[in-house]
């Protein structure tokens, strides 16, 4: 790629909001303490969150035509910094319009660094250079894991929740810089109106390949976010892990993560192809949450890590493999809406899975359910990919 600044940058940004997101999923057990209620709440968080990014990501095409790329992910940084604002405020329904404010932010991101990153690399390279970008979901998840909790001993968790907040809105600041070469392709005369959230769907509809690859991201995005969202609260309830314990066990399953899409990018690129790569990782999420569900507080603490590494380099390392594949399948100049209407999906699985994981955990009195109801979407997505590569089903 002649200019490695676009990637540079939609990575960053990318980071950030992730971390914006799982700020308060890494606080959990003191938030919830602090307010009386379920640390299991946590996935009713979650899933608020990503029904705001639901409906960001699918006008996200429109928006980024008639904006720009940058416009939109600052625009999408201050809104994350403003949800976590409010999520600071003791107040449930705060609490609750802050997660929406920070789903609304979360969305359009990724359509946005799609549309800068399609345009500036070569075709033999989409699934890398979208993996690269991509590890800034787990970099930014594996920060929040890191930070939060060391934040919580020097300052009250309003205080933290603030804290990554005035990060969002410094990172938005210093992207300013660099808006008006990468937004030079906006059209200001675009028209957003309400039919650009049905336009995406459509799209994805109507391309039997859109729609695997859909399909597929709804079951895969249910495993991630209850893997990342639970983690913590399962290490530190059910293995008798310490807060600050838990917190690096979580930064190194997102190092796993982006040791995956690296690995994953770079395979699928060079041997495999998107899909085989694909099917391969639904193989290790299943195993990977089936091991989940067996781990005891008599396990070694090395295993534990070893096993969570092992299945967050699966669970956390396939967005890059999927989103490029979206990108190269995509009608020409249409990678933002093809992105915006598959990640309508993805976001759905989000929507569902956390509260299925704690509904689970909750029927059966220990998180270990919910892992098991993990593998078996892990493999029911395999099912799904293994099927659309049989002869005859497979499309350009």
């Amino acid at each position: 790629m002649k200019n490695w600044w676009p990637l540079l940058l939609t990575l960053v940004i990318q980071a950030m909001v992730a971390m914006a997101l799982l700020t308060l999923p890494v606080m959990a057990p003191v938030v919830a303490q602090a307010m009386q209620v379920s640390p299991a709440l946590v996935g009713l968080y979650v899933s608020v969150t990503y029904a705001g990014a639901m409906v960001s990501t699918l006008m996200g095409g429109a928006t980024v035509a008639r904006l720009g790329a940058i416009r939109v992910s600052q625009w999408g940084l201050l809104l994350c910094a403003l949800g976590l604002f409010l999520c600071a405020v003791p107040w449930f329904p705060a609490m609750v319009l802050g997660a929406v404010l920070i789903g609304l932010g979360y969305g359009p991101i990724t359509p946005a660094s799609s549309h800068l990153l399609a345009r500036t690399t070569p075709k033999d390279r989409m699934s890398l250079v979208f993996s690269l970008k991509q590890t800034g979901v787990p970099l930014g998840s594996m920060l929040a894991g890191a930070i939060v909790p060391p934040l919580l001993w020097v300052m009250n968790w309003q205080a933290s929740l603030a804290a990554v907040a005035g990060v969002c809105v410094l990172c938005a600041w210093v992207s300013q810089a660099l808006r008006t070469e990468l937004d030079s392709d906006r059209q200001p005369d675009a028209v957003v109106h309400w039919r650009s959230l049905i336009q995406p769907i459509r799209l994805v509809l109507a391309h039997r390949a859109l729609f695997t690859m859909a399909s597929c991201s709804f079951m895969f995005s249910m495993v991630q976010l209850s893997l990342t969202t639970y983690l913590v609260t399962f290490l530190h309830d059910d293995l008798s892990y310490g807060l600050v314990a838990a917190g690096l066990a979580l930064s190194a399953t997102q190092m796993g993560g982006i040791g995956g899409r690296i690995a994953w990018g770079y395979v699928a690129d060079r041997w495999l192809g998107a899909r085989p790569m694909l099917l391969l990782l639904a193989s290790m999420m299943a195993l990977g949450a089936l091991a989940s569900a067996f781990l005891t507080t008599d396990t070694p603490h090395g295993v534990v890590v070893g096993i969570l590494v092992t299945f967050g380099a699966s669970a956390i390392g396939w967005n890059g493999v999927y989103l490029a594949e979206v990108a190269r399948r995509a009608p020409p100049g249409m990678a933002s809406m093809a992105t915006g209407g598959t990640l309508a999906f993805t976001f759905l699985g989000v929507v569902v899975g956390p509260p299925m994981f704690g509904a689970l955990s909750g029927l059966f009195g220990t998180y270990r359910a919910g892992f098991v109801g993990l593998m078996v979407m892990a493999s029911l997505s395999g099912a799904v990919l293994f099927w659309s590569q049989r002869p005859g089903r497979q499309t350009a």
